[in-house]
């Protein structure tokens, strides 16, 4: 089938060079090396977006100094050794027509000397807003430094062999972006004061790197569109940057992005935080005021969205990220007119969350960071088996899809009348609708294969063992209601006493709620002891529907296990423009009525909340693996995975689904 995107598809010249398409791949981070250069793991994962049809890849943020290593994963640029690294990625990249490029970068004050062991560098003392670091203000000696790192970290990219630069360090609040804005350059010397004094160390690097970076080469440079409100450079003030910059004459694109790290929602927002393309107004003003091809982002999904951004002329081309690490052949499908196809990023922001404690991770793409491990696996031959998969939540549906694509027969049985588990539930608060994207894209992918489902239909052992060889069980997991928090673990045994009130006609768990199978009264206590998005998405439920919301929790921070996804602010301004409230350091005591005792967790100190109508616990959920018990030992090959094993995220039951499969 023909695609329907000519100007997608279309050919551009970049510079000196020529771009297939009008596909970019955004830098962002991976945390795939261990050793300040790239690893296998880094040219597999870059190789396979460009087998995928992205005509351009700008690799991964590197540091072009010591005083800006804010993780041990990020590309060490200014070393000798990356060069080798360079070449293993061009050379797995390149064979598929894809320009390579690499994104040097500093973050000045918007990092910490944890990893380092270095004072961070800045034009001016200002802490950041997240790390709250004082940074140094950078002599002149050091600015010097500086520009000649930058050029040293170019010319390893040149010799590394990849077809450019991109200069960054502008945009996001980072060094260079630090000395643009007069917000957080306070300089009196000749790099601070004017507009030309603020610029002057981003011409000498520009100027310097392209001494380096040779004619056939391409350079680029990555801006703000906006600083976002508060922040500092606002549209025009970019707008002026970007036609400075291109005058130089030395450029060949300009790619942009916004915000800064006093809001990083701007940066990435999620499906709640910003809507589809919310970049793109601001980015097409820069592109009616330049010449050099623009770079959009912000946001873009869908190759509707590409070909009308690129049609109007509101840019050049368009930058992914995280849709890119969703589903690497977007263009592909998108060129064959199987838009329906691609696997949707919904915007929340697992990508975001898992490097700040390890490598990328997708939330229902299980390859990322595993290209070559699962293209060897989807090659190996296997023999066809009778699979049976219980349960049609994100678990089961990974399971049964993955089986399919393997060769098996399977039937997958779902006891409920709809497919989607958990998903379902939380999409019932509006800010998490997008996330049925990972459960619609498994049911339509399902539906293309010979998978039998069966609804409304509770499997048994019985019948799963004779005609079944393998079984993946899915089968959820159900809330807990007892009323005991994670500090009292002694009293969480099965045949403990319940807390006090915890049996109440007027005590509810999420599922509850969410189901809106409950005549609910009207003051409604969430008690949160997980810290996850259970309590904010119950709340935003409640909210949405005129309820008085109170949360509280033991932690003294609320919501902090969802805190590396960086939306926390958003979820929490949101929920208390609503009308809903928050107690950190309590706990529950006891349930009378509509009274509940509080204690302080620190002081001991005991207080009481009157007036309560209901009561919500969120303490987290109990498995479901009696069927995976009734299965142990009756010769079946069983996989236990997803909630049934252990309740956690959709990721860990997307893996451990997609893991069981091949397993088989």
């Amino acid at each position: 089938m023909p695609h329907d995107y000519p100007t997608l598809f279309s050919p551009i010249a970049l510079g000196p060079r020529t771009a297939r398409n009008r596909l970019w791949l955004a830098a962002h981070a991976t945390e795939f090396s261990t050793d300040g250069t790239f690893a296998d793991a880094s040219a597999d994962y870059y190789a396979e977006r460009a087998r995928g049809g992205v005509a351009v890849i700008t690799m991964e943020a590197m540091a072009v100094h010591p005083t800006t290593r804010p993780r041990r994963g990020v590309i060490l640029a200014y070393e000798d050794a990356v060069v080798d690294s360079y070449r293993k990625v061009a050379a797995a990249v390149q064979p598929h027509g894809t320009l390579l490029m690499a994104q040097l970068w500093h973050r000045g004050r918007q990092t910490d000397g944890i990893i380092s062991r270095l004072p961070t560098w800045a034009p001016s003392p200002v802490p950041d807003t997240v790390y709250r670091e004082i940074p140094h203000e950078v002599t002149h000696r050091e600015i010097d430094e500086l520009v000649a790192h930058y050029v040293l970290a170019a010319r390893h990219a040149m010799e590394g062999g990849v077809d450019g630069v991109e200069v960054h360090g502008l945009a996001h609040g980072y060094l260079l972006g630090q000395f643009l804005s007069p917000a957080t350059n306070h300089r009196t010397d000749e790099y601070g004061g004017s507009f030309e004094g603020r610029i002057r160390i981003v011409r000498r690097i520009v100027e310097e790197v392209r001494q380096v970076v040779p004619a056939d080469r391409v350079l680029g440079i990555r801006v703000n569109s906006n600083d976002g409100p508060g922040q500092g450079l606002d549209n025009a003030d970019w707008v002026r940057i970007a036609t400075e910059v291109e005058s130089w004459g030395a450029l060949d694109y300009i790619s942009t992005t916004q915000g800064t790290y006093l809001d990083r929602m701007q940066i990435y927002g999620t499906s709640a935080a910003r809507p589809a393309g919310y970049e793109v107004a601001d980015t097409a003003n820069i592109t009616r005021a330049v010449s050099l091809p623009v770079v959009a982002v912000g946001r873009i999904t869908t190759p509707e969205m590409a070909e009308d951004i690129l049609a109007s002329g509101r840019a050049q081309f368009v930058g992914m990220a995280r849709q890119l690490i969703a589903d690497p052949l977007w263009a592909v499908k998108a060129e064959q007119g199987r838009p329906d196809d691609i696997r949707p990023c919904v915007g929340a922001n697992w990508c975001v969350a898992s490097f700040a404690r390890g490598p990328l991770a997708c939330i229902h793409n299980p390859q990322v960071g595993r290209e070559r491990e699962f293209r060897h696996d989807e090659t190996r031959q296997r023999r066809r088996r009778r699979v049976a998969v219980v349960g049609g939540g994100p678990a089961g549906l990974r399971a049964a899809l993955t089986a399919a694509e393997l060769g098996h027969e399977v039937t997958l049985f779902e006891q409920d009348d709809t497919l989607g588990g958990q998903v379902n539930l939380i999409a019932r608060a509006p800010s998490y609708r997008e996330w049925t994207g990972v459960t619609d894209w498994l049911i339509t992918q399902l539906a293309r294969t010979d998978v039998a489902v069966q609804l409304k239909h509770r499997a048994t052992a019985d019948e799963l063992v004779g005609r079944f060889e393998a079984v993946v069980v899915a089968t959820g997991s159900t809330p807990l209601r007892h009323g005991w928090t994670a500090r009292r673990p002694e009293r969480w045994a099965r045949d403990a006493a319940a807390l006090p009130g915890s049996d109440q006609w007027n005590v509810y768990t999420p599922v509850e709620i969410l189901t809106g199978g409950v005549d609910l009264p009207n003051r409604i206590l969430i008690v949160d002891d997980t810290g996850d998005r259970q309590a904010f998405v119950t709340a935003e439920y409640l909210a949405q529907r005129r309820h008085e919301v109170h949360v509280i929790s033991q932690y003294p921070q609320l919501g902090h296990a969802f805190a590396d996804g960086h939306d926390l602010p958003f979820a929490f301004g949101q929920l208390r423009r609503s009308g809903v409230t928050f107690t950190p350091n309590v706990e529950v005591r006891a349930i009378d009525e509509d009274t509940v005792t509080l204690v302080d967790v620190f002081t001991g100190e005991t207080s009481q909340l009157s007036d309560v109508d209901g009561v919500v616990l969120v303490l987290g959920n109990a498995v479901n693996d009696l069927l995976a018990r009734e299965l142990d030992g009756t010769g079946l090959d069983v996989h236990l995975v997803g909630d049934a094993q252990a309740p956690r995220r959709i990721f860990n039951a997307i893996w451990e689904a997609d893991t069981a499969a091949r397993k088989i």
